[in-house]
């Protein structure tokens, strides 16, 4: 299973809200009653990085047993290490990425990558030495051995991995612990276990979360990939569980946070930005003259860290 670390009694927010926009009107339309706000405490300039470093796009943001927090981003030091007051660490595995996507910490504390760019999912430990690759390096394709701009990477408690294959192939695979393909699902369209860039995923016990970003919803499946139910709550950029079994949704059309409800589908709780002045001011501190989607997040129970961050 993916690592979740630390319990606070506040929710959270570190500022890696690095630039958003949001297009539309964000209103709430869950059977027209009033959610609220998901409060949080933004914290300005929180990642001290060294003179002439800058974040390029970060893309995922995880946090691992001791509390350290990785940014992912398409800087010339694409992942980041910060110890849990912000301060830089180091950076690791330099030359190993092309187009940063997506990042999570396992509960052995190994980082996983899906890089768009390269077309590989890899699995580091926390020095950053490669323990598994996924896909081949720098070439695309739609057989069982390549992927085409891979989204993200989720684990169950066997671990099993699931990769949605989503900016090129429209599926998800499953792999065993070694790598070994066990099956796969999913083809292009909006039926049921169809997708339209399946772009996160998640597991919770018996269930596989599959945001199927364009469709405008989340897709449920067991182990085995056998469709289930689906949830029509915007669309999903991102999707963290915590221990509690909440699934949290990041959605960057409407510009909002949903806590969602694993027994109903209903979200609970709902942060919401409201307007587009208001998310360039958020995120003046940490990218200035930037303007992009919101894409994931990464949450600690009960909430140790949010983050928000972009994609173009």
């Amino acid at each position: 299973m993916l690592h979740e670390t630390g319990i606070r009694e506040s929710l959270l927010l570190v500022v890696a809200i690095f630039a958003l926009w949001v297009s539309g009107n964000p209103t709430l339309g869950q059977a027209g009653t009033a959610v609220p706000k998901l409060n949080y405490e933004a914290v300005p300039n929180f990642f001290q990085l060294a003179a002439g470093e800058n974040f390029v796009e970060p893309c995922g943001v995880a946090v691992n047993s001791k509390g350290h927090i990785y940014v992912f981003h398409r800087g010339r030091h694409p992942l980041m290490e910060f110890d849990s007051s912000g301060k830089f660490v180091r950076s690791l595995a330099d030359d190993l990425f092309v187009t940063a996507h997506s990042l999570r910490v396992d509960s052995e504390d190994n980082l996983w990558t899906t890089d768009v760019g390269a077309h590989v999912v890899l699995k580091l430990s926390p020095e950053g030495r490669v323990l598994l690759s996924l896909g081949r390096m720098r070439m695309p394709g739609d057989d069982v051995l390549h992927f085409n701009q891979p989204t993200d990477v989720a684990l169950d408690r066997d671990g099993n991995i699931y990769v949605t294959d989503g900016e090129g192939n429209s599926r998800v695979l499953k792999f065993d612990k070694y790598g070994n393909l066990l099956l796969g699902w999913g083809m292009k369209g909006s039926g049921p276990g169809q997708f339209d860039i399946p772009h996160s995923i998640a597991v919770d016990g018996d269930v596989v979360y599959v945001g199927d970003r364009e469709n405008g919803r989340i897709q449920l499946f067991d182990l085995s990939g056998r469709f289930l139910r689906e949830w029509k709550l915007g669309h999903p950029f991102g999707l963290f569980i915590t221990s509690d079994h909440f699934i949290y949704m990041c959605d960057a059309i409407a510009g909002r946070i949903l806590k969602i409800d694993r027994e109903t589908g209903k979200f609970l709780v709902l942060a919401l930005w409201e307007s587009e002045e208001a998310l360039k001011a958020s995120a003046a501190a940490i990218a200035p003259n930037r303007q992009q989607d919101a894409q994931r997040f990464s949450m600690q129970p009960q909430i140790d860290v949010y983050e928000v961050a972009v994609q173009p």
